[in-house]
């Protein structure tokens, strides 16, 4: 018997595995859930009134987690200006603003968790 642990959707399970010979007799695997390591609760925004305030979003263009926020919000910023700095597979990862503009909103705290595609900020 060997046992395994898979974690499916967040959810990490022991399973049990008996090796057999392969006929349609096998018994099926047990598996028993357990507690997965969790990921650590998101951070409140930092401009939570005004979150997505600006006409132009700005989003993670990978998955990872927020090292530093650069900017401010009232802050004028110019196209290439570094807003946000995202960690990623032990990566800094500059964040630009795509156009000139201020800054309406950040939307994310240092330390929270992002996906592909999340918006971190807003500028008007």
């Amino acid at each position: 018997m060997k046992t395994y642990t898979i974690t499916v959707n967040g959810v990490a399970y022991d399973v049990t595995v008996e090796e057999g010979t392969g006929s349609a007799a096998a018994p099926a695997a047990k598996a028993a859930p357990k507690a997965a390591p969790k990921a650590a609760p998101a951070a409140a925004p930092a401009a939570a009134a005004g979150a997505g305030a600006g006409a132009v979003k700005v989003t993670a263009s990978v998955p990872g987690k927020v090292f530093k926020v650069e900017a401010s919000v009232g802050q004028a910023v110019k196209a290439g200006d570094t807003i946000i700095i995202l960690e990623a597979m032990k990566m800094e990862i500059p964040v630009v603003a795509p156009q000139d503009g201020t800054v309406a909103s950040i939307d994310v705290a240092v330390g929270a968790a992002v996906e592909n595609g999340d918006v971190l900020a807003s500028l008007n």
